[in-house]
């Protein structure tokens, strides 16, 4: 196993963190993790209409979460996930109370443009991203009231994606369908919720 690389991204407005080779065995975490979760698919309406959303879901953690108009029941961490949890929160040097967990099944699995602000994450976030399964590139774009160049990063299996400071303020992030042939992912995105009046 490769050791740990670290990559700053040096992005304006933004403090984005690319942590490769972090997991010995991400194909081993992948199966466990995949088997250990209660994945299920959950229907988000847009612009008045419904539709079903393109990946499965599963929200572990401490809290319910809400967004995109959805409240997730708390489950407990797994085995798998707490051993992922305590290693993202040792590089991240934060604390995480919850994880969203994303199965992307294929290349028309995806996941739309926004940004991890919801007000129970506090002003200023961190996420830490990791991947386990096939590669999928995450694409980042400025919001409209921030100026930057839009760009994408390769997450390969067993990376961790740490993204803090104003991020989430400025910039709006992805995962977008490709029809190139590509296996199932997951994504694992932990965060800290917390307790808004």
């Amino acid at each position: 196993m490769p050791s740990m690389t670290r990559r700053d991204l040096g992005i304006a407005g933004a403090d984005i963190t690319l942590f490769e080779n972090v997991f010995s065995d991400p194909d081993g975490l992948f199966r466990a993790v995949e088997k250990e979760a209660d994945w299920h698919s959950e229907n988000i309406t847009l612009f008045g209409r419904t539709h079903a959303m393109p990946r499965l879901i599963c929200w572990m953690g401490d809290k319910p979460y809400r967004y995109s108009g959805l409240t997730h029941p708390p489950a407990p961490f797994t085995p798998s996930v707490r051993l992922i949890a305590e290693k993202a929160a040792e590089i991240a040097g934060a604390h995480f109370n919850g994880v969203l967990l994303n199965l992307y099944r294929d290349g028309g699995d995806s996941m739309g443009w926004h940004a991890d602000d919801e007000a129970e994450l506090g002003p200023r976030p961190v996420i830490a991203s990791v991947s386990m399964g096939a590669p999928r590139r995450m694409r980042f774009k400025p919001k409209k009231h921030f100026a930057g160049e839009s760009f994408g990063i390769d997450l390969a299996p067993g990376s961790l994606l740490v993204m803090k400071g104003e991020t989430q303020s400025n910039w709006l992030h992805a995962i977008t369908k490709t029809r190139k042939p590509v296996g199932p992912r997951i994504n694992l995105t932990f965060r800290e919720i917390l307790d808004v009046a």
